[in-house]
């Protein structure tokens, strides 16, 4: 069983040489690809990508010129993947890989044979956080008519068939998590969630996440979003 771990890397050259490491760490003997995505960055992201990766089979780097969104990068990945499990995870490391190795890990000792799709739920969250989530959860549940929560959790990890029931539909921006987590259970897939505990961001700086107005604008754009996958019309 292979597994292609997406990274989509935006303006990260502050994390690289940190994120690499510790990924070629937690990798073990395991069967993975790291597929970095460089999401067209305008600090020196992807020369850092370059020499960070050098000479190490373990990781693909995807370059993106223009960022086109978040999910964008993450479709541009996917293109790139080989395995037969596909996910991802942020650059940021306010998630250790050490979780994503975690679900690897489930599939193959539960999994080899089943369409499983599975997702992390944030833990150690302010109460501003808490609210924002529950908020969506219930947005997008009464919108989709599914029940959909804690949708922007990573890690994203699920069975290579879930890829064709995606089409060209699949959003650019964020509310890629939605869908593709919407399509999993429309699916029937085998959804499993688990816990996973967050920390600080302890380099680089968020491209969106500034405070208590950035998630404001950040849900409205989310749930214009939703409204647009609730009608079918491709989100860009």
């Amino acid at each position: 069983m292979k597994y292609s771990i997406i990274v989509p890397c935006y303006n990260e050259e502050d994390n690289i040489y940190d994120l690499v490491g510790i990924l070629e760490k937690v990798a073990g003997k395991r069967n993975v690809e790291f597929i970095l995505v460089e999401n067209g960055s305008i600090d020196n992201t992807r020369k850092v990508l370059e020499d960070a990766c050098t000479g190490k089979a373990l990781f693909k780097i995807v370059p993106v010129d223009i960022n086109r969104g978040y999910g964008y990068g993450i479709i541009s990945g996917m293109r790139a993947a080989t395995g037969d499990y596909i996910g991802w995870i942020h650059a940021d490391l306010q998630i250790s890989p050490n979780e994503m190795m975690k679900f690897v890990d489930y599939v193959e000792r539960y999994g080899k044979d089943t369409e499983l799709f599975m997702k992390g739920i944030r833990t150690k969250r302010n109460l501003i956080d808490h609210i924002f989530t529950g908020g969506m959860t219930v947005f997008v549940t009464l919108m989709l008519q599914c029940h959909l929560y804690d949708i922007g959790a990573i890690p994203v990890l699920f069975h290579r068939s879930l890829l064709k029931r995606l089409g060209s539909k699949t959003p650019y921006d964020f509310s890629i998590e939605t869908y593709v987590y919407y399509q999993a259970k429309r699916s029937g897939m085998n959804i499993k969630r688990f816990k996973i505990k967050m920390k600080e961001r302890m380099k680089g700086e968020s491209s969106w996440n500034k405070g208590i107005l950035s998630k404001f604008r950040q849900s409205k754009v989310i749930m214009s979003d939703i409204i647009k996958i609730r009608k079918g019309i491709k989100v860009r």
